[in-house]
């Protein structure tokens, strides 16, 4: 309607400009420039009020659409829901039942007493087992050895890294001698005899075998013809390689181990394996034990853990360790190479005391082992000593083994 208006208003404003125009006196003239600037300004206002119009129609078109999103996004809200309130419902009647059947199933007082004293009888026929294991290492093998003082050193040779591990197999009547050089490797060289090893030209020439997984550390040990090693790339796994053809026969995940070096000085081996009177063994570290040196005996057939033992010697300023008859001896030394010493023990018979015993030193001579191994037939330590292969000479007495067990 008011559109309508504004149009009758200005068809009669023309109709009154060109009458006055044709009339044609100066003040005339004057009134129809006003009249003609007055009715451009509303044109313009007119114009600016239909641009707002439709901007406007538009916004309210727009925010319909948005709104219509909303309510469908609600709807399909609503629908999901509603649809989770009815499984909830479902599982609590679920719930419900369940309770109700476990209400009926509770034992009487009397069960339970009779659960609880069959769970201690097997709670100590545990610790029994334990105890028996422990008592059969002790009884099967009549293991007394102790050691007294490394007497003598000898240079073999000097052939591979920096790091390596090299040793015989301990079994009775082997004189074959290994060597794995260098922290992370899958090649093995195996000569007849040391003697053999010691020639610059081995004759005959090592048996090179190339192991089907790569080795970490050089905490590794060959027993009975079988190599065990730590697997690169694991935190805990125990490889068993059978030397005469060079595949893996077993394996095994050691628990608890592999979370810290062995050695604070050694720190790419994380499991040291070693082998004594008693047979196969582990040492590792145990972050929740302080970082203190756990031994580990393994059954050398299954790899099965027959026990434990936490000691009290720190990973910490370690450079190595081996056993004799069930003590662990721990070789110390500096960061930058001095004269190693043995400053702690840990005797599974315990018979021998760690602060009962003096600090052994290793023969005057300023070394940095990477491997020690102890060899139970030959009384003798086979070590890595920055590419140097060693020997020392050891002295055992024999000691007497508590009759408590």
């Amino acid at each position: 309607m008011s559109g309508r208006v504004v149009s009758v208003f200005l068809l009669t404003l023309c109709l009154t400009v060109t009458s006055v125009e044709s009339q044609g006196s100066p003040p005339d003239t004057f009134i129809i420039q006003y009249l003609e600037r007055r009715l451009a300004q509303v044109e313009e206002r007119l114009n600016h009020c239909e641009q707002n119009t439709v901007s406007v129609t538009q916004k309210t078109y727009d925010l319909s659409s948005e709104m219509r999103g909303y309510l469908s996004t609600i709807s399909v809200l609503r629908s999901e829901v509603k649809s989770q309130v009815d499984s909830v419902s479902v599982r609590v009647e679920r719930v419900e039942r369940e309770l109700e059947y476990l209400e009926n199933k509770i034992p009487s007082q009397s069960d339970i007493e009779i659960e609880e004293a069959l769970l201690e009888q097997q709670i100590k026929a545990a610790e029994l087992d334990h105890l028996k294991k422990k008592a059969k290492i002790k009884v099967d093998n009549d293991c007394s050895t102790s050691l007294s003082q490394i007497k003598s050193l000898k240079i073999v040779k000097k052939t591979g890294d920096n790091y390596g591990s090299w040793f015989k197999d301990p079994s009775e009547g082997s004189a074959k001698v290994y060597l794995l050089s260098g922290i992370r490797n899958n090649t093995l060289l195996e000569y007849v005899s040391l003697q053999s090893f010691t020639e610059r030209t081995a004759t005959p020439p090592p048996k090179v075998t190339q192991l089907p997984f790569p080795w970490q550390g050089t905490g590794h040990v060959v027993y009975n013809g079988f190599l065990y090693y730590h697997k690169a790339d694991t935190p805990n796994q125990i490889l068993k390689v059978d030397m005469l053809n060079g595949t893996v026969v077993d394996s095994t995940l050691l628990p608890g181990a592999g979370r810290l070096p062995v050695y604070s000085l050694n720190p790419n081996t994380y499991l040291d394996l070693a082998v004594d009177e008693l047979g196969l063994w582990v040492i590792h570290a145990d972050p929740e034990y302080g970082g203190n040196l756990v031994i580990t005996k393994l059954d050398k057939g299954t790899l099965a853990v027959e026990y434990n033992w936490d000691t009290q010697c720190k990973s910490r300023d370690a450079e190595g360790a081996f056993l004799i008859c069930g003590t662990l001896y721990v070789v110390y030394n500096t960061h930058y190479g001095g004269r190693s010493t043995i400053q702690c023990l840990y005797d599974i018979h315990d018979t021998i005391h760690s602060e009962e015993s003096p600090v052994m030193f290793f023969p005057k001579r300023y070394t940095s082992h990477s491997s020690i191994h102890y060899h139970p037939q030959d009384k003798q330590l086979y070590a890595w000593d920055d590419g140097y292969q060693t020997i020392y000479k050891v002295e055992t007495t024999k000691s007497l083994l508590n009759d408590d067990i």
